[in-house]
């Protein structure tokens, strides 16, 4: 048995997971964000506390997904953006109370962890996961290991420049895959169509005020032959199947895996999205060779969790 536990801005969800990837309990409690390093390491524990009272099994390890970045080598927490941890070594605090190994991993790369073990890429020793929500997150499995890099931060494919000059990204860069891609991405392109066609239904759908505009609000509009929607969506398609033939030129994997939101929205981009990227990998001449399969994410939100505690035992 492991423990997993998925550290949030509000909550932290704790789980213990059968050496299959099957959660066998789970809790739920509050993240005390505004209390400073300490009491979110105290939550931490005393999440996996709860969770533990009454199991007679000792856990074979603890691992923890941080929406941030992670040095597992040497149990520190680098940076998280939306918690208060930085350069906190939280698997020093951790060991003191718990006789067993304590792992880290940013929450993205334990999602693609969690998929490989038991969900959409079950199975697949070589894949690549993207997370399409507010952002687009992702993570690398080669040969079985999350590949973090030298410093931790391997696996950051929404921060992939797709497009030169492009849009304006959070991290600075022109351009990235997540200025495109994410949730933010796609509303942002379909308010440049809204305004091109002022008779798009997309401005009923979210009643004139752009804030409400969302992915489902695009989809459902796409769903009913919106022009603007539709050019939204197939924009999105275009340069969602850039980054995903980037990845697969590079890495070659078993499987692609989407999750995320706006994966949610599978039967509007199945069909086209892989003719897109067909179009667009190096090996699309070819016949006689594997091919990478692109699949939609099985494990929702539990991805994380299981893959936070499949981090000590990996594949």
């Amino acid at each position: 048995m492991y423990v997993g536990v998925d550290l949030g801005g509000t909550k932290i969800a704790a789980a213990t997971v059968s050496n299959e990837g099957e959660i066998t309990k789970r809790i739920n409690i509050p993240t005390t964000a505004t209390g400073g390093p300490e009491a979110v390491v105290s939550d931490v524990i005393r999440a996996c506390e709860l969770l533990l009272d009454g199991v007679e099994e000792t856990p074979l390890s603890i691992g923890v997904g941080v929406p941030g970045t992670v040095r597992d080598d040497i149990g520190l927490v680098v940076f998280t953006p939306n918690l208060p941890l930085r350069d906190v070594y939280l698997t020093k605090a951790m060991q003191k109370i718990y006789d067993c190994p304590v792992r880290l991993g940013n929450d993205a790369n334990c999602a693609a962890l969690g998929e490989a073990v038991a969900g959409g890429a079950k199975g697949a020793r070589h894949m690549a996961m993207i997370t399409l929500g507010t952002g687009l997150g992702g993570g690398v499995i080669i040969n079985g290991k999350l590949h973090t890099g030298i410093s931790g931060a391997g696996g950051e494919l929404g921060h992939m420049v797709i497009f030169a000059g492009g849009r304006e990204c959070g991290c600075g860069r022109k351009g990235c895959w997540e200025t495109y891609c994410s949730a933010t991405g796609i509303t942002r392109t379909a308010l440049e169509f809204m305004k091109a066609h002022p008779d798009s239904r997309l401005w009923e759908l979210c009643s004139g005020e752009t804030e409400k505009l969302n992915g489902r609000v695009i989809f459902d509009a796409y769903r009913d032959g919106d022009t603007a929607a539709r050019l939204t969506v197939g924009q999105y398609t275009e340069h969602l199947a850039v980054g995903i033939a980037n990845l697969i030129n590079i890495l070659e994997p078993e499987m692609v895996c989407v999750g995320g939101g706006l994966s949610n929205a599978w039967d509007c981009l199945e069909e086209p999205l892989k003719a897109a990227v067909e179009a667009e990998k190096f090996m699309r001449f070819s016949t006689d060779v594997p091919v990478t399969k692109l699949v939609k994410a099985a494990l929702g939100n539990d991805a994380g969790i299981i893959g936070a505690a499949m981090l000590g035992r990996e594949l």
